[in-house]
C-alpha cells in the first residue's frame, strides 16, 4: 500500500476517489434539483458512460481509481462501521425516536450493497414497505424522501481534501451535502485501505456539530513546499479556515510558510 500523501495540485496523480453517477441522479427532478444544488436534471445513462470513460482514462495512466460506492460497501462489512453509520445517518433527532428506531431496523436487514445504494442514492416514502405510528411518516407524501439522495457526492474533493500527510473531513455548509461527510468518516476509520494507516485527520472527524465552521475542499489548495492556500467563499467560512489552519499548525506537517499564507488571506479579506 503506497503512502497516503498529497503534496501538490499539479504533481503525478497516483490514486483518486471517484463516485459514479447512479441512483442519486435518478432522483433529480425539475422540482427538486435546485434544492439538491443542481441547476438541472441530468441524463443519467450518459453521465454514467462519461464517468466510466473518465475512470478508464485515469487507469490507463496508471492511476488507481477508488470508487466511493465500493468503499462504502466494504466499510459496511465492518460491524462497528455499519452500526455507527445507521445510528448517525438515521438519528433520533433527524426522524424522531419512533420512526428512527424502526427505520434503522429495516435498513439493518439489507445487505451491504443495497444499504450503500440507499444511503448514497436516497429512498422515497413510496419505496418504504414499513408502516409506523410515527407522526413524521403520517405527515409525509409518497414522493417525499425518507433518505435524501446525495447527488453532490460526485464532487469527492469537497467532502474530504488531503493536505500533505493528512485529511480534512469537511463539515459542509449546505444541508443537501452534510450527510456526505459521515460516509467519509466511516471509510477513513474502518475501511481496510485506510484503517491503521499513518495519516492525520486534521479537522472534522469528531462526532459533533461544527456550527459555522464550514469548509468545502475545492477551496483548499496544496501549493507545495509545505504551503496551503485556503479560500473563503460562500461555502467555506472564516471560522472553518481558522479551525483547519489551527489544526494544520498543531500537526507540524506543513512548513511554516503556511502561516504567512494564511495571514495573507486574512489580511486580504479585511
Amino acid at each position: 500500500m503506497s503512502k497516503l500523501y498529497v503534496g501538490s495540485e499539479v504533481g503525478q496523480l497516483r490514486r483518486v476517489l471517484l463516485n459514479r453517477p447512479e441512483r442519486a441522479l435518478t432522483h433529480l427532478t425539475p422540482s427538486n434539483c435546485h434544492e439538491l444544488l443542481f441547476d438541472d436534471v441530468l441524463a443519467v445513462e450518459a453521465a454514467g458512460e462519461e464517468h466510466d470513460a473518465f475512470a478508464s482514462t485515469l487507469r490507463s495512466q496508471d492511476v488507481e481509481v477508488l470508487l466511493l460506492h465500493d468503499l462504502l460497501v466494504e466499510t459496511l462489512a465492518v460491524d462497528d462501521a455499519r452500526a455507527w453509520l445507521l445510528d448517525t445517518q438515521i438519528s433520533d433527532f433527524r426522524y424522531g425516536p419512533i420512526f428512527a428506531s424502526e427505520l434503522r431496523q429495516y435498513l439493518a436487514q439489507m445487505d451491504n450493497e443495497h444499504l450503500a445504494t440507499v444511503l448514497l442514492g436516497g429512498l422515497a416514502y413510496s419505496e418504504l414497505p414499513i408502516k409506523t405510528p410515527s407522526i413524521l411518516q403520517k405527515m409525509s407524501r409518497p414522493l417525499d424522501f425518507v433518505i435524501e439522495p446525495l447527488p453532490n457526492h460526485l464532487f469527492t474533493r469537497d467532502t474530504s481534501c488531503w493536505v500533505y500527510g493528512g485529511v480534512s473531513l469537511n463539515p459542509m455548509m449546505k444541508p443537501a451535502r452534510q450527510r456526505e461527510t459521515n460516509h467519509l468518516r466511516a471509510i477513513y476509520r474502518w475501511h481496510p485501505t485506510f484503517a491503521g494507516q499513518d495519516f492525520i485527520k486534521y479537522f472534522g472527524d469528531e462526532d459533533l456539530h461544527y456550527d459555522n465552521a464550514n469548509i468545502e475542499g475545492g477551496d483548499v489548495l496544496v501549493i507545495g513546499k509545505g504551503a496551503v492556500l485556503i479560500g473563503i467563499s460562500e461555502r467555506t467560512t472564516p471560522q472553518g479556515v481558522e479551525n483547519l489552519a489551527a489544526s494544520l499548525f498543531k500537526s507540524g506537517k506543513p512548513a511554516k510558510s503556511l502561516l504567512s499564507t494564511y495571514l495573507s488571506i486574512a489580511h486580504a479579506c479585511t
